[in-house]
């Protein structure tokens, strides 16, 4: 492995380590610092380490993992989740001051939304390259658009002043196809935006689904500084 799949898997297990507990029902997230909190939780699971567990998983990759080394993976419409789910782990492609953050890089964050936002804790590892003064400076909103609404979600966000890009898929020709079969749409904003404000707006435009900005459940984070000690920061709603 890399020195930075090395940092992602310390914060992976970290993160199992000190907050999942017997009988927790967990969301797991998506992404390449996820996927190691997945792998440890199916690893301490098989040990008998982690008993009465059950999880939400937030994409097909995170599913097939999960399910491949034994997991047990529920939907939120089962019965046994009616309230809810204790915990969230899941990684971000950046973080602010405040602890608002952008996500849907691996282009799951309609489903990481959800889930996040069922968990009444929500656990965040990021490394230290993806904080940032303020959102927008580093990575662009994501917007997940019914396939028959580009031109027009397109052509509002660039009301709002966004610079929009039609994600491209990397080993395909055409446009990333999400999990839900719907697209993606990169919306750059100028760093200075409300984020609290944006997630709603956007959230109104039709044919949108959601968007990648997350800030109604804050979330603890995990931060990883390469030789350091991982750092822990509470959510500041708590």
């Amino acid at each position: 492995m890399t020195s930075s799949d090395m940092e992602k898997k310390r914060l992976g297990y970290e993160a199992v380590d000190r907050f999942v507990a017997d009988g927790m029902k967990i969301g797991l997230g998506t992404g390449s610092t996820a996927i190691w909190a997945v792998r440890r939780v199916a690893e301490r699971f098989a040990r008998g380490e982690l008993k009465g567990i059950c999880a939400v998983t937030t994409s097909l990759q995170s599913d097939l993992e999960a399910r491949s080394l034994g997991v047990p993976v529920l939907t939120l419409n089962d019965a046994a989740l009616s309230g809810g789910l204790d915990l969230t782990i899941d990684g971000a492609d950046e973080v602010d001051a405040h602890h608002n953050l952008i996500k849907g890089g691996g282009g799951a964050l309609l489903m990481e939304k959800i889930v996040a936002y069922a968990s009444r804790r929500f656990i965040v590892i990021v490394d230290d390259s993806k904080l940032s003064d303020q959102l927008g400076t580093r990575f662009a909103v994501p917007v997940e658009i019914m396939p028959a609404a580009v031109a027009l979600v397109s052509q509002r966000l660039r009301s709002l002043g966004a610079t929009v890009t039609l994600r491209q898929a990397a080993r395909k020709a055409g446009p990333v196809v999400t999990d839900h079969g719907n697209l993606l749409l990169d919306a750059a904003f100028s760093p200075g935006f409300d984020p609290r404000v944006l997630e709603d707006e956007l959230k109104l435009i039709p044919g949108v689904l959601d968007n990648g900005l997350f800030t109604k459940n804050k979330p603890a984070l995990l931060i990883g500084h390469p030789g350091a000690a991982i750092e822990f920061r509470e959510s500041p709603s708590l």
